[in-house]
């Protein structure tokens, strides 16, 4: 064991985790390569959907739409503060659960300072993904309060509906972008928990959801839906 009670292993595990999490941030969301992702993708048809709103005098479904976007990030940042509780739950049974993961076939004893900075390092996962899916919360409600000043059709002129409409989109598009960061988060978190076990397994729980990861984005039957044309060769 080296500093801290960690093993030169963990040091790389850590590293390729945390590379693994920043190189992928940067190829979807900063790169042109992220240009063509699922995400990026559905952000277009955020803009449609708003154009679209700017051509409706009754907006009920808008409203409902953008609603049970904000319903479902309430969920997650409800999930998170479930979390964090768990997480920090792990700190007060140290030892009994130290124990019991030494005994797992691909266990590696730990001492407990290194046990206690792995569920410290766990817990700061999920506070991340909690501020980020409230942050998202709240920027859809921006999105709700933007949506509802976009002007009826003929009640002004055209470049100011589709302004006010380009607005709500933004602010839509935002507020999903944060509401994906919580949830990478989540996924990473899910990784993470390899570490408990082994620094062996964090590497390989850390390349198995990079490339489910990658595999939605990119590869996926959704994505798929986006690029087929208006009529599918199979239902």
């Amino acid at each position: 064991m080296g500093l801290n009670g960690f093993s030169l292993i963990d040091y790389v595990g850590l590293v390729s985790f945390v590379g693994a999490w920043v190189t992928y941030y940067v190829a979807v969301e900063r790169t042109k390569v992220g240009a063509v992702s699922l995400n990026r993708l559905m952000n277009r048809h955020r803009y449609q959907w708003k154009r679209v709103l700017a051509g409706r005098d009754n907006r009920i479904i808008d409203a409902n739409i953008n609603a049970s976007l904000q319903n479902g990030t309430a969920f997650f940042a409800s999930t998170s503060l479930i979390a964090i509780g768990g997480s920090l739950t792990l700190l007060r049974f140290s030892d009994e659960v130290i124990t019991l993961f030494g005994h797992l076939p691909l266990g590696v004893p730990t001492s407990r300072g290194a046990w206690e900075m792995k569920v410290i390092g766990l817990t700061v996962i999920f506070v991340y993904a909690f501020f980020k899916f409230a942050w998202s919360y709240r920027l859809f409600n921006y999105a709700a309060i933007l949506i509802g000043a976009v002007p009826e059709k003929g009640a002004d002129s055209d470049e100011t509906i589709e302004l006010a409409a380009w607005r709500a989109a933004s602010m839509n598009t935002v507020a999903g972008r944060h509401f994906n960061r919580g949830q990478r988060a989540f996924f990473f978190a899910l990784a993470y928990l390899g570490w408990f076990v082994s620094a062996y397994v964090l590497i390989a729980s850390t390349a198995f959801v990079l490339y489910v990861m990658w595999h939605r984005q990119f590869a996926s039957d959704a994505l798929g839906a986006l690029q087929r044309g208006p009529w599918p060769e199979k239902p």
